[in-house]
C-alpha cells in the first residue's frame, strides 16, 4: 500500500491516472448520450421545450407523488450490496495495478539511459570497481543484470553471461506476474457480470413460478435490471483492463529485449577474460 501511494505521488503517474479517467469517460459516454436522448424525447424530440396545453390536474387519491430516482441510486439498487462490493473491490484493485505496472514499464525503471552512459564511461576509464558499485546501487532491471555479470566475471565470461541471463529471467518473471493480474481482472469482471445476469434471471423466473397471480412488474423489472446492469459494469471493467494489459505487455517485452542487447554490448569487452587460475608454487 505504501508503494502504491508513493507511485501516485510520482509526477509521471499523473498521465496514467488521467488516461484511465479518460477511458472511463469514453466508456460512460454512450450511457450519458442515451440519457440525453431520453430527455430530448420528453421535451419533444428536438431538445427544446414544446408548448403544450396545460394538462388537467391529476386526481389525488391520497397516493404520494412519484419520486425521481438518480442513476447512481438506480445502479446501486440494481447491483445490490454484494455485487456493488465485488465491483468496487475489482475497480480499486484494477486502478492500483494499473498505476504500479505503468510505473514499472517506464524506461527509467527498466533501462535508464543515465546508467548506460555512466557505466560505459567507467569501463572506458578502466574503473571497474566504480562500474560495479554504480550497477549494484541502481535498482533498475539493467542495473541488477550488470551487477550480476560483473560479480561473476572472475569465474569467466561465459559464467558472467549465464549469471546475467538468470537475473534477467527472474526480473522478467516478476514483471510478467505483476502484469498478469490485470489480465486476471479482465477475465473475472465479465464472469462476475455473468453471475449477476444468471442470478437476476433466476430470481425473475422464481417470482413468476411462485406467484399465484400476475407477477408484479416492478419486481420483475428489478430482477431484470440486476441481470443487465451487472453485465454492463463487468464489461466496463474488463474492456480497459484487457486493452491496457496488451499495451503494457508489448512495451515490457520491448524493454526487456533492449536490456539484453545493451547489457551484452557493455559486457562484450570482457569476452576475452578467463577464469583466474591459482598461482603455481
Amino acid at each position: 500500500m505504501r508503494r502504491f501511494f508513493h507511485a501516485l505521488s510520482h509526477p509521471s503517474a499523473w498521465p496514467a491516472i488521467l488516461g484511465l479517467v479518460a477511458i472511463l469517460g469514453l466508456l460512460s459516454w454512450p450511457l450519458a448520450t442515451s440519457f440525453g436522448q431520453e430527455a430530448e424525447e420528453d421535451n419533444g424530440g428536438n431538445g427544446e421545450a414544446v408548448a403544450a396545453e396545460p394538462a388537467p390536474a391529476p386526481e389525488n387519491n391520497g397516493d404520494p407523488p412519484p419520486v425521481e430516482e438518480s442513476y447512481l441510486s438506480f445502479f446501486f439498487k440494481a447491483l445490490g450490496i454484494k455485487y456493488t462490493v465485488a465491483f468496487l473491490c475489482l475497480s480499486f484493485t484494477l486502478v492500483a495495478l494499473l498505476v504500479m505496472n505503468l510505473m514499472a514499464a517506464r524506461r527509467d525503471h527498466v533501462a535508464p539511459i543515465q546508467l548506460v552512459e555512466a557505466f560505459e564511461e567507467h569501463l572506458d576509464q578502466k574503473r571497474y570497481q566504480e562500474a560495479y558499485d554504480l550497477a549494484s546501487s541502481d535498482e533498475s532491471f539493467l542495473g541488477k543484470v550488470l551487477s550480476a555479470g560483473l560479480a561473476r566475471l572472475s569465474a569467466g565470461y561465459p559464467q558472467a553471461i549465464e549469471a546475467m541471463q538468470e537475473v534477467g529471467e527472474e526480473e522478467t518473471m516478476k514483471l510478467e506476474h505483476r502484469l498478469s493480474y490485470i489480465a486476471l481482472i479482465g477475465s473475472i469482471s465479465p464472469m462476475v457480470g455473468l453471475l449477476g445476469t444468471v442470478d437476476g434471471m433466476v430470481a425473475a423466473f422464481s417470482n413468476i413460478a411462485q406467484s399465484t397471480q400476475a407477477p408484479s412488474p416492478p419486481v420483475l423489472a428489478g430482477n431484470i435490471s440486476t441481470a443487465l446492469v451487472t453485465t454492463l459494469v463487468g464489461l466496463w471493467l474488463a474492456i480497459p483492463a484487457i486493452a491496457v494489459h496488451g499495451i503494457l505487455r508489448n512495451r515490457l517485452a520491448r524493454l526487456v529485449l533492449e536490456v539484453g542487447v545493451v547489457s551484452e554490448q557493455l559486457m562484450s569487452r570482457f569476452e576475452k577474460v578467463g577464469p583466474k587460475r591459482p598461482a603455481k608454487e
